[in-house]
């Protein structure tokens, strides 16, 4: 296990070292597969619900969409960790992909039929649920195929990579709707595409030999159902006696609720009041293009972010990134114009990908393998619940033109909130450290 507060890697290996090795290799085809399915899932499902003629969307429906997206990864999380320290992890991956494929078709199905509401968002609630298994086990796994050492370079590489491959299945989704239609039918047929992400990341994690991605040791109640009640507490516990990893983690949160308020804004904006810009576009093309310059963002910090670690601390480096955070919300965020909307895409994702990036090493490198899945579980349910309650809150106050300079402010004053707990989180590790 790496020091506390360490983090930072004894020496660069680069991609062409990290990919030498057959299970790093195939650890990350298979996150690849499915990050590129999800991508392609989610975008098919936005599409079908909020940039549908044949449908209405206003802030709430926005909001409703959200919670159908992440929602699931908060309520599955508990379970998710707790099974995955007690579960063979490669056999988790294998059946999460297929089940999920199923559930892509069922939902593809729905979008097709014109159902809504509750049979729609039923069946991808079970989509992105079941996604949790396939997140939270890809993650814990990968201390299993790189040495600890590298697990800052390595995480910034699989993270940047799988990130870029959603945005990849994004983009794919927006060509397959081209090429369908943006009626309910097509839409359907779109989504359904994402079943080939599933199936392919089954079939290559199927690979692994048993056991060979954890869990190391099983720190279970003997019943399966008490291990799951007790799966987010444990992970609870664990991350708060491990400073670097609480203060990682409130700091992620804070652009998490600041990022659910800004893509909410975005979104309205896009949809009803921005007009073409030159080459600019509005509508769910803008969309597209708020989605590239976030990836350029994400592939950015997947370059320099082993590297800033390395110079700065894990601790400079957050700090850093959400001082860059608030200057961007607050400077390009209130012209709510397409062009300084794509920029602060690109600067807000980086700057967040960023503090991801180090929250993942505090939790691969700090947290023992025993207790890591559900550390992750915690991580994912946090993550996931902070920006579903962004974006109902601002729901709930935003004009349908998304045109609202106080929610800019508020964004802004939550990335500066995020900074100050974490710099005060983080002197309860040098306290801790001076009376060790």
């Amino acid at each position: 296990m790496t020091t506390a507060g360490a983090g930072t890697a004894q020496h660069h290996l680069g991609a062409r070292k990290l990919l030498a090795a057959p299970d790093f290799r195939r650890l990350l085809a298979s996150r690849l597969a499915a990050q590129w399915g999800d991508g392609l899932f989610q975008a098919g499902l936005a599409g079908a619900v909020l940039f549908n003629p044949e449908r209405h969307a206003d802030p709430l429906a926005v909001a409703a969409g959200f919670a159908v997206l992440l929602l699931p990864y908060s309520v599955v999380g508990p379970f998710a960790g707790a099974l995955l320290d007690r579960w063979d992890r490669r056999r988790v991956l294998v059946v999460a992909n297929l089940a999920r494929g199923l559930f892509v078709l069922l939902t593809a199905g729905a979008v097709g039929l014109g159902l809504a509401g509750v049979p729609l968002y039923a069946a991808a609630l079970v989509v992105t649920g079941v996604s949790r298994f396939v997140g939270s086990g890809l993650s814990a796994s990968l201390p299993h195929v790189v040495h600890e050492d590298h697990l800052v370079e390595a995480n910034a590489f699989v993270t940047t990579a799988g990130a870029l491959t959603a945005v990849l299945g994004a983009g794919c989704a927006v060509g397959l709707r081209e090429l369908f239609g943006a009626g309910d039918g097509g839409s359907g047929s779109t989504t359904a595409f994402a079943v080939v992400g599933s199936l392919g990341a089954a079939l290559l994690a199927s690979r692994f030999g048993r056991g060979a991605l954890g869990p190391d040791e099983v720190d279970e109640p003997s019943r399966t159902l008490t291990a799951v009640a007790h799966g987010l507490l444990d992970g609870a516990r664990a991350a708060w006696r491990t400073p670097t990893v609480a203060a990682a983690l409130l700091a992620l949160l804070a652009h998490r609720a600041a990022f659910g308020a800004s893509l909410l804004l975005t979104l309205l904006l896009m949809r009803h009041s921005l007009e073409d810009f030159g080459p600019l576009k509005a509508g769910l093309a803008g969309l597209g293009e708020v989605a590239v310059a976030g990836g350029a963002g994400i592939l950015l910090a997947g370059l320099v972010t082993d590297r800033v670690v390395a110079v700065l601390g894990r601790r400079g480096t957050v700090c850093g990134a959400l001082l860059l955070a608030a200057s961007t919300q607050l400077g390009l965020g209130l012209p709510m114009l397409l062009p300084t909307i794509l920029a602060a895409s690109f600067l807000l994702t980086f700057a967040g990908q960023v503090v991801k990036l180090c929250v993942d090493a505090a939790v691969q490198g700090d947290i023992g393998d025993e207790v890591r899945g559900r550390v992750f579980a915690l991580y994912d349910t946090l993550f996931n619940a902070t920006q579903v309650a962004a974006v109902t809150a601002a729901a709930a106050v935003v004009p349908l033109d998304g045109r609202s300079p106080g929610l800019v402010v508020a964004a802004t004053a939550a990335y500066l909130l995020g900074l100050l707990g974490y710099l005060l989180m983080t002197r309860r590790t040098a306290t801790s450290a001076a009376g060790a």
